[in-house]
């Protein structure tokens, strides 16, 4: 033992001298830095034969060693400085964090509170916001036996099939809309108006009545869009006309166009349907949600506008009824609206659900600028984008009234133009062939989905007056080639310069002129 202490000592020792002869050294090293009477010492034994320009460049070289002495004394204070805000900084984060998780504690105890009282509150009522019994008069009840079962099969048969009874009304707009509905005589429908009379009747009302112009096109466009799909996006430059278009279009069918004007801070489906406030204990309804409720009443044509729709994210309150829409059995189309069943609830609510109407279409104006988000491939596929690049150009046109047309009518309009239009063999044999090309020179393809929406679109804008190509033409332009954006087309130039031939050669030249313009503005701006 005595031996193994005598080593240890003398082991621990001479590491111990290992350090004192570092910081002795750091210490001897720091003294001769600033040995400064050392220095004056030197100076004074070498300066009395310095000349002239000797002394200059002493004191140059005095000034030059004490500026950077004084820059490293600089640099160590700053990063000290900095150390010490830093960990300030860190300090008051963790008290900050600290005092979050400290409140997080103290709203989940009042939660559990709120919760607790909400359960008495039921266990002694019965109803969700019925007509409420004192609590004081609950607590007599429970005292005496026979008083506390009466209550309590009173409180069973309030909440008897899942139904719980009340004279109160938390749908108070859609409660509107069911008295409304009792007394509804439905108005006398034109039924006997063609697709592209349709058209030509909506282009002269909207000039004659309301000072709007639009071109044949464009209107053959929305109304082959209403066939192909629920959504429609209009998008262009201001000024242009796209909030205006289905506000006229609404007009000339005498049942206006419900107009949501989207903002910036909208994410959730809330924003568009309403929500149930749970102290309040009624629902939230929006104008949007009215109409979709009431069109389940009516065969009218329904459009709700969606202004402004990509100044916030589609994605975020759309995404609801974009999978909604998406879904192949319209009977499946509902909306869930609230977990319970109430007595006083709207007649087409079932079970806390709502059907969506095949008689409604959802349109939105997109303006493509800093203050609005890109729409995504997820939105395009499933909407018909139109353009609205150029302001009409005024014309005369004759005197025209609005006109009555029922969705039955609309719909069969549709169906006899997929069967009398349908697109031709030749032209598919075309689109399949350009599908593969494009697969292979760009992986890109098609999808069934945007094949099913042509096959809707083309035939009802040829009965609108329109021609097979040019619809074609516009589809492929709006849906596919679209896609191009989101591609490294800087690095394609001579692809995109092939497809522009190969569409010319395969469909005819001036025939695709949508298409080609489009490929030819990618070449020029990438």
């Amino acid at each position: 033992m005595g031996a193994f202490l005598r080593w240890f000592f003398a082991f621990i020792s001479e590491m111990l001298k290992g350090f004192q002869i570092v910081f002795s050294g750091i210490g001897r090293g720091f003294a001769k830095i600033f040995d400064i009477k050392n220095y004056i010492t030197i100076f004074k034994a070498y300066s009395v034969e310095f000349g002239a320009v000797g002394w200059v460049l002493a004191i140059l070289a005095i000034i030059v060693v004490v500026a950077i002495y004084a820059l490293i004394i600089f640099i160590i204070l700053f990063a000290i400085r900095k150390y010490i805000r830093f960990r300030h900084s860190i300090v008051s984060n963790e008290d900050l964090l600290e005092e979050i998780a400290l409140l997080q504690r103290r709203v989940m105890k009042m939660a559990r509170e709120k919760d607790e009282i909400m359960a008495m509150k039921v266990a002694q009522i019965g109803l969700p916001g019925g007509k409420a019994l004192p609590l004081a008069a609950g607590a007599e009840g429970m005292g005496t036996g026979e008083e506390g079962e009466e209550g309590a099969g009173e409180a069973a048969a309030a909440a008897e099939d899942g139904v719980f009874v009340t004279t109160d009304h938390r749908f108070s707009k859609l409660f509107e809309v069911d008295n409304f509905y009792k007394t509804y005589t439905p108005p006398e429908y034109d039924n006997l108006v063609t697709l592209e009379e349709f058209c030509d009747r909506f282009r002269n009302f909207a000039c004659s009545k309301m000072h709007l112009y639009y071109e044949p096109k464009i209107v053959r466009l929305f109304v082959a869009g209403m066939a192909s799909t629920k959504l429609i996006i209009l998008q262009g430059i201001s000024g242009t006309g796209k909030t205006s278009l289905p506000y006229s279009f609404g007009k000339f069918l005498g049942v206006d166009t419900t107009i949501a004007s989207v903002q910036p801070s909208w994410r959730d489906r809330t924003e568009l349907f309403g929500y149930f406030n749970e102290f309040t204990k009624n629902f939230n309804e929006t104008e949007v949600l009215k109409r979709i409720y009431a069109a389940g009443y009516n065969d009218n044509v329904n459009l709700i506008l969606l202004d402004e729709m990509n100044i916030a994210r589609i994605e975020y309150y759309f995404a609801e009824m974009l999978s909604i829409l998406e879904m192949p059995n319209a009977d499946e189309w509902e909306l869930d609206l609230v977990p319970n069943v109430w007595s006083t609830d709207p007649e087409l609510l079932d079970k806390g659900r709502l059907k969506i109407s095949q008689n409604i279409w959802y349109i939105g104006t997109a303006n493509n600028d800093d203050s609005t988000y890109a729409i995504s491939d997820k939105v395009y596929d499933r909407a018909q984008p139109i353009n609205l690049d150029a302001k009409g150009i005024a014309f005369d046109a004759p005197d025209t009234d609005s006109i009555n047309i029922s969705f039955s009518h609309l719909n069969m309009l549709f169906e006899e133009a997929w069967e009398m239009y349908p697109i031709s063999q030749e032209s598919m044999k075309k689109i399949q062939q350009l599908d593969l090309w494009v697969i292979e020179k760009l992986r890109v393809a098609f999808g069934n989905r945007i094949i099913k929406q042509m096959g809707l679109f083309v035939p009802v804008y040829v009965a609108c007056g329109g021609e097979e190509l040019e619809g074609i033409d516009y589809v492929l332009a709006t849906k596919i080639f679209r896609k191009f954006e989101s591609l490294n087309l800087a690095m394609l130039r001579d692809e995109l310069k092939e497809l522009v031939t190969y569409i010319n050669k395969s469909f005819g030249k001036g025939k695709m002129k949508e298409s080609v313009a489009y490929l030819e503005r990618l070449q020029k701006l990438f």
